[in-house]
C-alpha cells in the first residue's frame, strides 16, 4: 500500500494521469464509431450475399384462364334491417322540409322588447 500525502489524491484504476477527460471522450466516441462501422460492414456484406429475386413474368397464354378480370370486386350492399321506414316509434315532424320556401319565413320570430335607454348621467364634481 502506497501512502499519499493529505493534498494528493490517488487516481482510480480506470483512469490514467496522462489522459485528460477530453482525450477520454474522443477515445470513447472513436470506439463507438468503429463499432458502428463494423456493424454497417456486416449488414452490407449480408446484403451482397443475399439471393436475388427473380423478376415476375406473366403466365403463358397456353395455360387456361382465358381472360382477365377484376380482382377488386366490391361486396354487395347489405340488405335493409327488419322494420323498414318509417320506424315504429318515429313521430311526424311539424315541418315539411321539402316544400318550397325558406324555413326562416315559416316561423314568426317574436320581436325583442324595446330597450328604453337610461337617462344620461352627469358627473358630479368634487369641491
Amino acid at each position: 500500500m502506497v501512502a499519499t500525502s493529505p493534498g494528493e489524491t490517488r487516481p482510480s484504476a480506470l483512469t490514467s494521469r496522462t489522459v485528460t477527460p477530453d482525450q477520454e471522450l474522443m477515445l470513447l466516441f472513436g470506439a463507438m464509431h468503429v463499432v458502428a462501422f463494423l456493424f454497417g460492414g456486416v449488414l452490407f456484406w449480408m446484403f451482397l450475399k443475399s439471393e436475388t429475386v427473380t423478376p415476375w413474368e406473366p403466365p403463358e397464354e397456353d395455360e387456361g384462364g382465358g381472360g382477365g378480370g377484376n380482382d377488386r370486386l366490391r361486396r354487395p350492399p347489405k340488405p335493409p334491417k327488419p322494420g323498414g321506414l318509417p320506424l315504429p316509434d318515429a313521430e311526424q315532424s311539424r315541418e315539411r322540409f321539402r316544400e318550397a320556401g325558406r324555413l326562416a319565413e315559416r316561423h314568426s320570430v317574436p320581436r325583442r322588447r324595446e330597450h328604453v335607454p337610461e337617462p344620461r348621467r352627469v358627473p358630479e364634481r368634487a369641491p
